[in-house]
């Protein structure tokens, strides 16, 4: 891979989260840079504020893994969880890798190793290499992706089952563990999908989503449509059932194909046609995501800056449309897992807002019942917690990963610190660029992977990163100073005796 970011990149179109240069190039560009964020305003350069977060990482976090891409990556995916031992987790983890043409584009499956809580030494998670890779990071297997990653979702029933989106109108659909292990050297064939999504006449470059209910697929795209597809007829019946694919090995569990190589669509494996499609966006569809506890409903955020709820059983107009969303584009949108009436959407307009469904009307008519204004640059990933139902994070091209609890808005601790913003409780400042993807890890609730594109600021590449808050910040307030009291009596009970 580092013979790869030796060569010059090609010249590739520019549009959202996309300039992809390996991490060694350019490196005469940044000097420069830099010295003109140091000269407007005399703001503190993103290496100040950088050296800054790093110094109290130590404080901050029970766990921190930097890891250095080559080539950036425009999502990153919890996979299932392997092996837990006495210190650490085995888990995989879904990656891309977003070349300039000289190699090609990838879908990468990696295996990381999860340091369990309270394990790692305060002096080793802050005492890290920005240009290293991490060793809690092994890369397992590598997809030859036709075109570039932008998002992977990964099926909550199996998540050896991955969909994918590129610079096309098709959803492929991957059974990771099926697929042969690759080479990625210039002039190899692509991988060949298991499955192959249509329906969309226009290229669906971010909008995905895959039901936690049932095997179905959602995507949005620049034909202004919601397109819903069941694959259920296509995969196995183990497929669906955990229990039974840890038995059965790392055999397909897609039915009839063959996972290999492959260049024309028609020796892709087979495509499979829509369920429904879904108009009423007037321009580019962003985000889509389902009711977690419903596979006919789902909801759809675009640059039209409306957020449409639809219900696939009553046809494929608009349930509800709340116009004016937002002051902009919104970026992105999920469901809370714990409240089916909370929707959370992200905006070019720097806000997070939540939406109570009950309180939105079929006219367009529909105020957010919290708004959350801590961003200073547009926002690309919303997503609520798995552990607890006020909890969600928000990630922006501010570079910002922002931690809040909605349950904290007004109250008496929070108003002692009138310059944060209401409901913002924890603020992860580790990336130096934007961050254009992040996911809560299921199997280990507090633990975040997050990916920023660095072209921007250290000339290319990307950095993903795992890290988990202390616990001393978000577990209840009279547990938090039990436990300090406890060890004050510790300290003072060992220096008597010294």
């Amino acid at each position: 891979m580092d013979a790869q970011s030796q060569q010059a990149p090609a010249k590739k179109k520019e549009t959202r989260g996309r300039k992809p240069k390996p991490k060694d190039e350019k490196q005469e560009e940044q000097q420069p840079q830099q010295g003109k964020i140091k000269k407007a305003h005399q703001q503190p350069s993103v290496d100040d504020k950088y050296s800054q977060w790093k110094s109290v990482v130590p404080v901050l976090y029970d766990w921190l893994s930097n890891h250095n891409l080559v080539w950036p990556s425009l999502s990153c995916r919890w996979g299932p969880q392997l092996e837990q031992a006495t210190y650490k987790n085995r888990q995989r983890l879904y990656l891309s890798e977003q070349t300039d043409g000289s190699v090609p584009n990838t879908l990468v499956i990696a295996n990381c190793e999860v340091v369990k809580p309270r394990v790692a030494a305060a002096e080793h998670i802050s005492q890290f290499n920005e240009e290293a890779r991490s060793p809690f990071v092994k890369k397992y297997k590598t997809i030859i992706h036709p075109g570039e990653v932008n998002r992977i979702r990964e099926l909550p029933q199996n998540t050896k089952i991955v969909a994918t989106h590129t610079d096309s109108p098709d959803v492929l659909i991957w059974d990771v563990e099926a697929q042969p292990n690759r080479h990625a050297v210039f002039g190899a064939t692509n991988s060949r999908p298991d499955l192959i999504l249509t329906g969309h006449q226009d290229n669906a470059e971010f909008a995905l989503a895959m039901c936690p209910t049932e095997p179905y697929v959602l995507s949005g795209g620049k034909d202004k449509s919601v397109v819903l597809w069941s694959i259920q007829d296509h995969i196995s019946a183990t497929a669906t059932d955990p229990a039974a694919t840890k038995s059965s090995g790392a055999g397909s569990i897609i039915k009839n194909t063959k996972s290999g190589e492959g260049n024309d669509k028609a020796a892709n494996g087979p495509t499979v046609a829509p369920r429904g499609i879904y108009y009423g966006h007037e321009d580019t569809v962003e985000d889509v995501t389902f009711c977690p506890s419903s596979s006919q409903e789902f909801c759809s955020v675009g640059d039209d800056s409306c957020l449409i709820l639809w219900d696939a059983r009553v046809g494929s107009s608009p349930v509800i449309k709340v116009e004016k969303a937002h002051d902009a584009d919104l970026h992105c949108v999920d469901w809370s897992p714990h409240d089916d009436n909370h929707i959370l959407t992200g905006s070019a307009d720097n806000s997070v807002r939540i939406f109570d469904r009950r309180n939105l009307t079929s006219d367009g008519v529909g105020a957010p019942i919290h708004k959350f204004e801590g961003h200073k640059a547009a926002v690309l990933c919303v997503q609520w917690s798995p552990d607890r139902s006020s909890v969600f994070g928000s990630s922006a091209e501010d570079g910002l990963l922002n931690i809040w609890d909605y349950e904290k808005v007004g109250k008496k601790a929070e108003r002692a610190n009138p310059s944060s913003p209401p409901g913002l409780f924890f603020q992860h400042a580790g990336h130096r660029d934007k961050i254009v993807d992040f996911h809560w890890n299921a199997s280990d609730p507090w633990t975040i992977v997050s990916v920023s594109d660095d072209c921007d600021t250290t000339g290319g590449g990307g950095t993903l990163q795992i890290w988990r808050m202390s616990d001393l910040i978000y577990r209840p307030e009279e547990e938090v100073l039990a436990e300090l009291e406890k060890f004050k009596s510790h300290v003072v009970a060992c220096t008597s005796k010294a």
